[in-house]
């Protein structure tokens, strides 16, 4: 199919595709466990980031907030499937507060950068909070506030509901945990605090 059909032009069929894209998360979290959905860049560091948080109990990374159903890498890094590089964060609430989520997401990139951090440029790397709950939404906003009040840039994180997530190819998942580029694996011990090498 070309790229024009993947994102719903043509056919019914594919434009059944590109509703289900735009669609929610519908995939439910195990019992007692919640999911929150984060873009900060290119997924591999904010994933390690995530994986150090103590009560963070999964992350994968993927694509989120396009209209292209199933995507693949090549067609996110094309910048017309309109997703995001983002990472699924699965936690336990009782040992993990959403707030302490945010801390890290802050924490983690440049959210005054329009589609962009450090070298890495394009609509994927832009920054954004995407939230399950109304009470997720709530603690997103207040906290952008509350970060804007000490940054003297205009903070651009989007704010949106979680759209459907598709799970990145395999040989991204856990990447820099794995040993990277170079094979030099990064800690994922909760609490770490070790220098996140962003490409490995």
């Amino acid at each position: 199919m070309n790229i024009l059909g993947k994102l719903g032009f043509g056919s019914p069929k594919a434009a059944t595709a590109q509703a289900e894209a735009t669609g929610p998360d519908d995939h439910p979290p195990p019992a007692g466990q919640q999911f929150a959905q984060f873009g900060a860049g290119c997924f591999w560091g904010v994933e390690l980031a995530f994986q150090r948080v103590p009560g963070v109990t999964k992350t994968e990374v993927g694509y989120s907030q396009g209209t292209l159903h199933n995507p693949s890498y090549n067609d996110v890094c094309s910048g017309m499937s309109g997703h995001a590089e983002v990472v699924r964060v699965q936690y336990d609430p009782q040992e993990c507060t959403y707030e302490s989520l945010l801390d890290a997401f802050w924490g983690r990139h440049d959210p005054t950068t329009v589609n962009r951090q450090g070298n890495d440029v394009g609509t994927q790397y832009r920054s954004g909070i995407y939230f399950y709950t109304p009470e997720q939404e709530k603690a997103a906003l207040e906290s952008l506030e509350q970060h804007q009040k000490v940054l003297n840039k205009k903070i651009v994180t989007e704010i949106l509901p979680a759209k459907k997530f598709y799970m990145a190819e395999d040989y991204h998942q856990q990447y820099l945990a794995k040993g990277g580029r170079y094979g030099d694996k990064q800690s994922t011990a909760k609490g770490c605090n070790d220098p996140i090498r962003c490409y490995g």
